[in-house]
């Protein structure tokens, strides 16, 4: 369960999925961030079916998987190293690829 009020913070770019955790946290620190805030950073595949999100819960580093059989995850175009949403927009992205309403994190 993902508290609500954690900030999210999207990769921009794809990421070689050979990376395990220590290795993710090390580009969250190349790109400005603490990994060690609570925050979730997640990352994607460069076919875009594919996801990992780092997140240290307080007690250990959390590392989530999730590949898509038959769809690719919708991903922003921007410029940055990151985009941040909220606990919101993440529900809401995420809940709209169950309902198939609006912008949804996977197609």
């Amino acid at each position: 369960m993902i508290p609500a009020g954690v900030k999210v913070f999207l990769a921009s770019h794809p990421i070689d999925f050979r990376k395990g955790p220590d290795s993710l946290l090390s580009l969250v620190r190349d790109a400005g961030s603490d990994p060690f805030n609570g925050s979730l950073y997640v990352f994607r595949a460069k076919r875009a079916d594919r996801v990992k999100i780092v997140w240290w819960d307080g007690s250990g580093v959390c590392l989530y998987s999730k590949r898509l059989e038959k769809a690719q995850f919708c991903w922003p175009r921007i410029g940055h190293n990151r985009v941040q949403l909220n606990h919101a927009q993440l529900m809401r992205r995420s809940l709209t690829a169950w309902t198939g309403n609006g912008f949804a994190l996977w197609r």
